[in-house]
């Protein structure tokens, strides 16, 4: 949170910019309600990278509002609306954990209204603001913890280059909430182009309401994806999209060793955003069977099968879809016909993820060996679970023609002679490109990052903030949004974790 820089009193809501697009579907998309606001709230930490976007001031929440408005603390934390504002409840179905899990929908989420932003229209959504009817079993609530970590993945994951969901701002209160334990209730505000996720399509396929599918897909065109709507097929173009969205944010996620933990149909946005943090985590140690969710005992969304499983997830999509492609029919050829758009998934994450590895080794031009190099490299990590990001930081130190800049990564492992044979390859490699050292060794800092949300480093702000005290917090947010620089007096924050970390636990409850 930042200090006023404008004067008190700035309007904080441009009610005339409230456009609502989404708000204008039938009834059968949503139901309307009120937030259960948060008794006695208080800030605990707001993004003003993220208010830009809307095109608010940094001191947006804490400028007095107008006399007919409510505060900026009374909106964010559901105690009231401002005008424009169209509280509802979208209801959507999904697969969990590859079993139809059948209605599921807004349980814990509530969306506010859509602005027209100075770059394009954004929705905004409270998460933690009580029951909805599509809440099952749950209250709807939030607590501080999981609301933490939510909004600093949010905002560190956008400033690492990856597709997100954005954070606005963080609200708690002393109102307690039963999880595990007893905790804090705490109330997100999250901002996106839009929230669509794979299940809203789901739902109205599972329930042969093909109409309302086809005004949802219309819906996409329009608002959404409008270069499709020219195409011959524009259900299958739209799944096109998606597919390449897909594809590209999961070769983010593998570069940067994160897992999201619970990647089911539900959870896997129309836009290719990261979407719902729950279990996440970034990898320390380098193991490619890494499971971040201790409630995912078979290991289905480990690190080394989120492609596959996003590709899995993808054609749950397209069975959707089926009814709105070609005759409607769902005959061979319609289904033909989305088993080729799915079928370039692989093509597509591989070229991605090959692009995305050179870049993280240094190297401009694709050769043949690339892919046998970089798996190699892996392979040298996981025999020593060295840290993921530790290396590939120190590895964009490496210069070939000063050999003892390859001391800080050889440190790493117990048996370095692996490292010294495949370094020589790399060496030999970058000196058929010609790169000065410098400008290689510059452009692999900066998507080689040296700072991450490791899970200790959110533990330790969730610590303090639980007792009242969000000085780490705020700290850690400001690090995270220069991931790539060197920040020496934040160094410590760049180590090694500490041994308690590895008793950390993390599930869908996070």
């Amino acid at each position: 949170m930042s200090a006023p820089s404008t004067p008190a009193g700035h309007a904080t809501s441009p009610g005339a910019h409230w456009i609502n697009r989404f708000a204008q579907l039938p009834a059968r998309f949503h139901t309307r309600l009120q937030a259960q606001g948060l008794p006695d709230p208080h800030w605990v930490i707001t993004s003003d990278d993220c208010a830009a976007l809307l095109g608010w001031p940094t001191d947006w929440w804490q400028a007095a509002a107008p006399a007919e408005q409510a505060s900026a603390l009374a909106v964010f934390s559901g105690q009231t609306r401002w005008p424009g504002m169209d509280p509802l409840a979208t209801v959507y179905s999904g697969h969990q954990f590859g079993h139809w899990a059948g209605q599921l929908g807004d349980g814990r989420a509530l969306w506010l209204g859509e602005l027209q932003g100075p770059e394009g229209p954004l929705e905004l959504q409270l998460k933690g603001a009580g029951r909805t009817p599509y809440s099952r079993m749950g209250d709807g609530r939030a607590v501080l913890r999981s609301s933490l970590r939510e909004f600093l993945a949010s905002e560190a994951m956008h400033h690492l280059g990856i597709p997100t969901t954005r954070a606005l701002c963080l609200t708690g209160s002393a109102l307690p909430v039963r999880r595990e334990r007893v905790e804090t209730a705490a109330v997100l505000t999250r901002v996106a182009p839009s929230f669509l996720r794979f299940g809203h399509f789901e739902h109205f396929c599972h329930h042969g309401q093909h109409d309302d599918l086809r005004t949802l897909l219309d819906f996409v065109l329009q608002h959404l994806m409008p270069g499709c709507r020219a195409r011959p097929d524009p259900a299958l173009a739209v799944l096109e999209e998606v597919t390449r969205l897909s594809a590209d944010l999961v070769a983010q996620w593998q570069a940067v060793g994160f897992c999201h933990g619970v990647l089911n149909t539900d959870n896997m946005s129309l836009l290719g955003l990261t979407l719902d943090y729950g279990p996440f985590g970034f990898l320390d140690g380098y193991d490619p069977q890494h499971i971040c969710n201790h409630s995912d005992e078979r290991g289905r969304y480990a690190y080394a099968a989120q492609p596959n499983i996003v590709w899995w997830n993808l054609h749950a999509l397209a069975q959707a879809l089926l009814p709105l492609v070609g005759s409607g029919q769902g005959e061979e050829t319609d289904i033909l016909a989305l088993q080729e758009v799915l079928g370039r998934f692989a093509p597509h994450f591989q070229a991605r993820t090959q692009a995305l590895w050179r870049a993280k080794l240094g190297l401009r031009q694709a050769e043949e060996e690339d892919a046998t190099l970089v798996s190699d490299w892996l392979a040298l990590l996981a025999a020593e679970r060295v840290d993921f990001t530790i290396a590939h930081r120190r590895l964009s130190a490496y210069d070939p023609a000063e050999p003892s800049t390859l001391t800080p990564l050889r440190d790493l492992f117990v048996a370095p002679q692996g490292l010294h044979a495949w370094a020589q390859r790399l060496a030999d490699r970058v000196a058929r490109e010609g790169l000065p050292g410098p400008q290689r060794l510059a452009a692999m800092r900066a998507c080689n990052p040296k700072y991450v949300l490791r899970n200790h480093l959110a533990e330790l702000a969730i610590r303090d903030a639980e007792v009242g005290d969000f000085g780490f917090l705020q700290r850690l947010h400001q690090v995270l949004r220069r991931p790539f620089e060197e920040q020496p007096e934040h160094e410590a924050l760049a180590g090694f974790p500490p041994d308690w970390a590895g008793q950390l636990c993390v599930s869908c409850s996070s």
